[in-house]
């Protein structure tokens, strides 16, 4: 079992797009039994996997403790993936883990989930939190969708030197190039300096699938963006082989 973190200290990278489609060729192609447990308050997975929203808000509940996962774990209309849903109560979270003040308490979540699931795909909140520390303490590995613009990357460095900092154990940071339009000269100058570091380019498809609310790999398997999303996940399963 393996816990991957979809986080970016910036909003607006394609984040839950890319925990969607990650969880997609987790429960496809690797027959992996995947559950996306969505902890932004925004709830675009959510919306993506067409999610119902809580009759009440209780996601920050079933975080607290005070209601079991297994009680707003919902299946969803793609074999192999199962949703815990986000909901807007969700924007109290930093303040409970703040008042809580226990490092380990996401972990036990996920302990407990472990045994039901192959993999879990977290899709993140962006910031740099009491929340995201939780995350980032408790995962296996992190995915970090990063625009190709000085900005974005600065955030991801910004990630890095946090966790370096605390001088204690992290899991490996992969960034992702989301959103790549290679006609433009900043992007491409960007791709120059990272050649290793995989793309996911600006696609129609992808804007497709909030509407549709399908993967991409569902919508159109051999697009690009479909491809790309495919090309990564194998990249991923090779390096939870490895750790």
């Amino acid at each position: 079992m393996a816990v991957i973190a979809i986080y970016s200290l910036k909003g607006g990278v394609g984040k839950s797009c890319t925990a969607v489609n990650l969880a997609w060729n987790s429960a496809v192609n690797s027959s992996r039994k995947t559950l996306v447990w969505d902890i932004d308050p925004q709830g675009a997975a959510s919306f993506i996997l067409n999610g119902d929203r809580h009759k009440k808000d209780r996601a920050r509940a079933m975080i607290a403790g005070d209601i079991k996962p297994a009680k707003l774990i919902k299946p969803t209309t793609i074999e192999n993936i199962d949703l815990l849903a986000a909901d807007i109560s969700l924007r109290g979270l930093d303040r409970f883990f703040f008042d809580l003040n226990k490092k380990k308490h996401m972990g036990k979540i996920l302990t407990g989930l472990k045994k039901d699931y192959d993999r879990i795909i977290l899709d993140c909140p962006p910031g740099l939190t009491e929340t995201s520390e939780q995350i980032l303490r408790n995962a296996d590995l992190v995915i970090v969708p990063v625009i190709p613009s000085p900005l974005s990357q600065r955030a991801l460095t910004d990630v890095q030197n946090f966790l370096d900092s605390r001088r204690r154990k992290h899991a490996p940071l992969l960034p992702v190039f989301t959103m790549v339009d290679r006609r433009r000269t900043i992007h491409k100058e960007t791709l120059a300096r990272h050649r290793k570091w995989p793309v996911i380019p600006m696609s129609s498809d992808v804007e497709r699938m909030t509407r549709l609310k399908k993967p991409v790999g569902a919508l159109s398997p051999r697009s690009p963006a479909a491809l790309a999303y495919a090309k990564i996940w194998r990249g991923i399963e090779k390096k939870l082989a490895k750790l």
